[in-house]
């Protein structure tokens, strides 16, 4: 029975190029003197190291525990000793270093404890986080982490769960030696994908010129009795994108602002799918990967590397012709050139391609747009790529935006058709690149603003605070000395205790009080000062002594005028 197959917009059809690297099957990569395993391989978060430099690891062994949800943890390729954990050239276009484990390996190759399980006996959320800590991700190229795709929409089921075998990209044939040496446990790992997302139908698409990939992916589905369709699409890059492959098998055509699940849709390449079997089935986690070595070499091949393995170590499998002058990573309409061949293989490293002059040419010199259209015409997406490279080159970003740069997969086909010359792509990754750079800036100011605006209002709250706080200890204050009697002082005098009576037995204001505290001191400071007795008066002589009471006596006059004067004012004139 022959399916309804549809079509998508655009595209190209460059030499496959493929046919070198498929006349041998699968090799063994040898184990490298020193392996280098970055801790960040996949979208997300970057892993947390869990091991310390002299540190004894076994193969298999969690060196790199998942950072949250949206991220997979690294394992240790092979048993062996960490030297380091410390910054490496990462297999990046940038260049630029990440955080790696570096072990030497011991040679034993020892596996540390693995525990197989069965998917069904589990419960679909525990088999997503077994996913995640084994370190399965999406191994088309995007490694975006596999757990966190296989939680379908909550309002739409999944309806038609896709395979992705097709490999577009020319000289890549790492999936298809995959699907022919290994397509019963690849299509036993599409049944643990189907079960998470209770997919009601499996479509798996491989390109029409892989008849032998096709064949042995039927046999498989066959004899496990599944009922899986296993579907040749036209051969036409790029059909190994998701939503191009979707449109094929399934019609829908996913719009940018959605995810494909919410059209009952989910797509998973197929060499995923094998590694979430080992992963589960096996207990081995994701430690190696199949590369296509191919290109300007004597030996074009795919091999099984462990992750870590140097590039330089992996080239010289293939023995490069003495005019290969560069390397590429990926594919030539999306790889990009390795800058440095001490990086590591990576989960994202599918295919390396020796280059040279005679295999790719220099590129002419860019010439100016002229508009012919032939980039639109060309474009799986449907956008407008003479559009967007014209703002582009004019850092016109805002322009770019409004035009969707960001629906652009970057597949190169504009670049591949363009009789200017022009490698659209490359401006397209600028401005996406300084759209993000930006964004990025603006979100380190706004949060400067925000930690500004939350320091100035914390300051003024305390100055609140303080103020209440102040203004509370004042009312209290004023409140006690209104609320308490004064009490009469005991030294005090018979008038001043009487004035503390009538303060103490009445009711007075504040300034009454005040007045009779008062009086209170100064009773108590006369009283004290007759109390006082005159010292040093013992050795004086009979005069000083006699004028002594008269003074005496005039005082005492002056405080009872109503008391006659003795004789001896009289005669002293007093």
């Amino acid at each position: 029975m022959l399916r309804q197959l549809f079509n998508f917009k655009g595209g190209v059809k460059p030499q496959t190029n493929k046919a070198p690297s498929v006349q041998a099957p699968i090799g063994q990569a040898p184990l490298p003197s020193r392996l280098y395993v970055p801790l960040h391989q996949s979208i997300g978060g970057s892993p947390n190291p869990l091991v310390q430099p002299g540190e004894q690891v076994l193969k298999g062994q969690l060196i790199g525990s998942a950072d949250g949800w949206l991220s997979a943890a690294v394992h240790a390729p092979t048993s062996g000793t960490v030297l380091a954990i410390e910054d490496h050239v990462a297999a990046h276009p940038s260049g630029l270093p990440t955080l790696s484990v570096v072990i030497e390996p011991d040679g034993r190759d020892q596996w540390a404890a693995r525990r197989p399980l069965d998917h069904r006996t589990l419960a679909p959320e525990r088999v997503r986080e077994l996913l995640r800590d084994a370190g399965v991700v999406g191994l088309g190229g995007a490694v975006f982490p596999s757990h966190a795709k296989l939680t379908a929409a909550k309002t739409v089921a999944v309806e038609q769960l896709v395979i992705n075998g097709a490999e577009c990209e020319p000289f890549m044939t790492c999936d298809d030696l995959l699907m022919r040496e290994r397509a019963e446990e690849s299509v036993r790992g599409i049944a643990i994908f189907r079960d998470l997302l209770a997919a009601r139908r499996v479509l798996i698409g491989i390109e029409d010129n892989k008849p032998e990939a096709v064949a042995a992916m039927q046999a498989a589905v066959l004899q496990l009795g599944e009922d899986y369709e296993v579907v040749a699409v036209p051969t036409r890059y790029p059909a190994g994108g998701a939503k191009q492959l979707i449109r094929v098998l399934t019609g829908k055509e996913v719009p940018a602002s959605k995810r494909s699940t919410e059209l009952g849709v989910q797509c998973f390449n197929v060499a995923t799918v094998y590694t979430a079997y080992r992963a589960l089935a096996h207990g081995e986690p994701v430690i190696s990967r199949i590369v296509t070595l191919t290109g300007n070499v004597e030996q074009p091949r795919n091999w099984e590397v462990r992750l870590g393995t140097p590039l330089r170590d992996l080239v010289a499998l293939g023995r490069p012709k003495a005019d290969t002058s560069n390397y590429l990573m990926g594919g030539p309409m999306m790889g990009f050139a390795i800058p440095d061949l001490a990086a590591p293989v990576v989960k994202a490293t599918n295919c390396v391609i020796a280059g040279s002059p005679s295999l790719f040419p220099a590129s002419p010199p860019e010439m100016p747009c002229i508009r012919c259209g032939a980039c639109a015409e060309a474009c799986p997406h449907e956008l407008q790529p003479f559009e967007l490279y014209w703002f582009a080159r004019a850092r016109n970003f805002g322009k770019t935006q409004e035009y969707h740069i960001f629906d652009c997969i970057e597949c190169g086909c504009c670049s591949y058709v363009c009789p200017s010359h022009i490698p659209l792509v490359q401006y397209f990754r600028f401005a996406k690149s300084e759209i993000w750079s930006r964004e990025r800036e603006k979100q380190a100011a706004d949060a400067a603003k925000a930690r500004f605006e939350l320091r100035n209002a914390r300051a003024e709250r305390e100055q609140t605070e303080k103020a209440e706080r102040l203004a509370r200890a004042a009312t209290a204050r004023t409140a006690e000395r209104k609320a308490l009697p004064v009490k009469a002082d005991a030294a005090a005098s018979q008038p001043a205790a009487s004035v503390e009576a009538a303060v103490t037995t009445s009711p007075v204001d504040a300034e009454a009080v005040k007045k009779a505290s008062i009086v209170a001191a100064i009773e108590r400071a006369r009283a004290q000062r007759e109390a006082v007795q005159p010292r040093n008066t013992e050795q004086l002589s009979a005069g000083q002594k006699k004028e002594i009471a008269a003074i005496d006596a005039r005082r005492a006059a002056l405080a009872d005028p109503a008391k006659p004067a003795d004789a001896t004012s009289e005669r002293t004139g007093g």
